[in-house]
C-alpha cells in the first residue's frame, strides 16, 4: 500500500516554470513566446510575472494565433514608476530616456516574486526559474529555495553579450571586428551601472544554471562557441532556443490589415518596411530627412511612424492620446501609390514573411533582426541605443546581410536624406543589393529548417526540456 508521502508525491507537478522578464515591449514579449513554446508544446505549466500595465500590454501585442493562455497564470504585482531624473548623463543619446525609472522599478518585484517562487516551491518537485538577464536582483531569493533553479535568458544577440563581455574582460584579442562600439556609447551611465550590478550579483551568488539565448545557431553560431569556450569556459550550459516567433504565415487569413491588402498588390521584393520599434522617437529634423529619403529613393515602402513606448500602453484611449509625428507638408500626396505611412500597430512578423517585402530599414533591434533574418529579408541597419549598435554591425559586417544607413562615430549627427536613399538604393536596386539578399535569404531558409520536427531550434527545445524535466 501506497504511504500518504508516496501519495503526495506523485501528486506534485513534475516541474513548474517561472518566467520573469524586464518590463520592456521586446523582453517582455520574448519571454511570452517562451511562455507558448513551454506550455503548448512540452504541456508544462508556466507563471508569468510583471506588472498589470505590462502585463495586459505584451497580452494585447502578441501575434500567437494559439494563445495557450489557459496554460499560463499571469501574475501582475503593482510596481512603483516614478519620474525619470532630469540629469540625464548623455542628452544627444537616442536611449529612451522616459524608460530610465523602470530600471529601479523593476527591482521591487523582488518581494512578491519572492513569496510566489516559496507558494509554488511545495507544489511541485522542480521549481524552473527562466528570467532576464537584467532581473537578476529580483530572482536572488531563488537561492534560498531547495528545489528551485534558475536560467538567465537574453533578450539580444549571443554577439552582443559576446562583444559586451570582451570589453568588460579586457579581451579584445578574440573579437572578430576591432571597431566595436563601446558600452559607454551605447547605453547611459545609469544603466552601464545597474547591468553591471546585476552581473555582480551573478557572479556572487553563483545561482545561475544556464543561458538560454533567443537565437539560432544558423544566424550566430560561431558566437554562442565564443562566449560558451572562451568566456565561460564551459561551465555553464547555453541554449539557443530561438526563433521564438512564428515562422509560418498564412495567405489565408479571413481577415487582412490594409498593410498586407496592399502588399498583395505589389511585386515581389519590391518593398522596403521600415519601422524603429517601439524605444526609438525621432525628431521633426530627422523625420523631415527621413520622408526626403525615401522619396528621393524612388522605392515602394510602409513606413511604421510612431512615437516610443509611454509607460501605460494598455488604456483604450491610448492610441488616441499619442502624439501623432508630423510629416512634411504634401509628402503623402506626392508618395501616393509608391509609399504607405502607418500610425498604428502592424503584424510585423507577416509583413516580413509577404514575398513583395525586399527590406527592412530598422533600428537592429534584436526582436526585429531575428525576424528580418527568419523570413530572409535583408536589413538597412540605423542603430540607436543599447545592443542594437552591435547587432548593426552583426548585420552589415559579420553576416554581410545588410547596409549601414551611417556609421555609429556619426550617430550624433544628423542623419540626412542623401543617406537614407543611398543606403535604401543600396539595398533595394544594386548587385551588391542582390547578393546581400542572397545570403539574407539563405539563412532565412537555414532557420524556417531548424524550426522543423528535428531542426536544430526544436532540438535546443528538447535539450531544454530534457534537463529542466531530468
Amino acid at each position: 500500500m501506497a504511504t500518504h508521502s508516496e501519495n503526495k508525491a506523485s501528486s506534485l507537478s513534475s516541474v513548474v516554470v517561472v518566467m520573469v522578464p524586464f518590463p520592456a515591449q521586446s523582453h517582455l514579449n520574448q519571454l511570452l513566446q517562451l511562455s507558448y513554446v513551454v506550455s503548448s508544446s512540452y504541456d508544462i505549466p508556466v507563471h508569468y510575472v510583471s506588472s498589470p500595465l505590462h502585463i495586459s500590454q505584451v497580452k494585447s501585442r502578441s501575434s500567437n494565433s494559439q494563445d495557450p493562455t489557459n496554460k499560463i497564470h499571469f501574475h501582475g504585482f503593482q510596481i512603483p514608476f516614478l519620474t525619470c531624473s532630469s540629469s540625464f548623463s548623455n542628452p544627444k543619446s537616442k536611449f529612451p530616456l522616459h524608460l530610465l525609472p523602470c530600471f529601479e522599478a523593476s527591482t521591487h518585484l523582488r518581494e512578491p516574486v519572492a513569496e510566489l517562487l516559496r507558494s509554488l516551491s511545495p507544489t511541485t518537485k522542480r521549481l524552473v526559474v527562466i528570467h532576464d538577464a537584467v532581473t537578476t536582483y529580483v530572482v536572488q531569493d531563488v537561492v534560498s529555495i531547495q528545489n528551485a533553479e534558475a536560467y538567465s535568458f537574453n533578450s539580444a544577440s549571443a554577439f552582443s553579450a559576446f562583444a559586451f563581455i570582451c570589453e568588460i574582460l579586457g579581451r579584445n584579442d578574440i573579437v572578430p571586428n576591432k571597431e566595436l562600439p563601446s558600452s559607454i556609447s551605447c547605453f547611459p551611465s545609469e544603466v552601464i551601472d545597474f547591468l553591471g550590478s546585476q552581473i555582480h550579483l551573478a557572479m556572487t551568488l553563483k545561482f545561475s544554471s544556464g543561458l538560454l539565448f533567443n537565437s539560432s545557431k544558423s544566424i550566430e553560431g560561431s558566437f554562442v562557441e565564443l562566449l560558451s569556450k572562451e568566456i565561460n569556459g564551459g561551465k555553464e550550459k547555453i541554449w539557443t532556443i530561438g526563433p521564438l516567433h512564428q515562422t509560418t504565415i498564412s495567405d489565408n487569413r479571413a481577415e487582412k490589415s490594409l498593410v498586407l491588402e496592399w502588399l498583395d498588390q505589389q511585386e515581389p521584393n519590391s518593398v522596403l518596411y521600415v519601422s524603429f520599434g517601439t524605444t526609438v522617437s525621432f525628431s521633426e529634423d530627422e523625420i523631415e530627412e527621413l520622408a526626403f529619403g525615401l522619396e528621393q529613393s524612388g522605392v515602394k515602402f510602409i513606413w511604421v511612424l510612431r512615437d516610443a513606448d509611454e509607460i501605460d500602453v494598455s488604456s483604450s484611449s491610448y492610441e488616441e492620446g499619442r502624439k501623432r509625428p508630423k510629416l512634411p507638408d504634401g509628402f503623402e500626396e506626392r508618395v501616393k501609390g509608391m509609399g504607405m505611412v502607418v500610425r498604428e500597430w502592424v503584424p510585423q512578423v507577416e509583413i516580413l514573411g509577404h514575398s513583395s517585402t525586399g527590406g527592412f530599414m530598422s533600428h537592429c533591434g534584436w526582436n526585429s533582426c531575428m525576424e528580418s533574418l527568419s523570413m530572409g529579408v535583408p536589413m538597412v541597419a540605423w542603430p540607436m541605443h543599447s545592443d542594437q549598435p552591435m547587432n548593426g554591425l552583426l548585420i552589415t559586417e559579420l553576416l554581410k546581410v545588410g547596409v549601414a544607413v551611417m556609421e555609429w562615430s556619426q550617430r550624433e549627427e544628423l542623419v540626412t536624406s542623401s543617406m537614407i536613399s543611398r543606403g535604401v538604393r543600396a539595398l533595394m536596386g544594386s548587385e551588391e543589393g542582390d547578393e546581400i539578399r542572397k545570403r539574407a535569404v539563405e539563412i532565412g531558409v537555414a532557420v524556417k529548417r531548424s524550426v522543423v520536427e528535428g531542426g536544430e531550434c526544436r532540438l535546443e527545445w528538447d535539450s531544454f526540456i530534457a534537463h529542466i524535466t531530468r
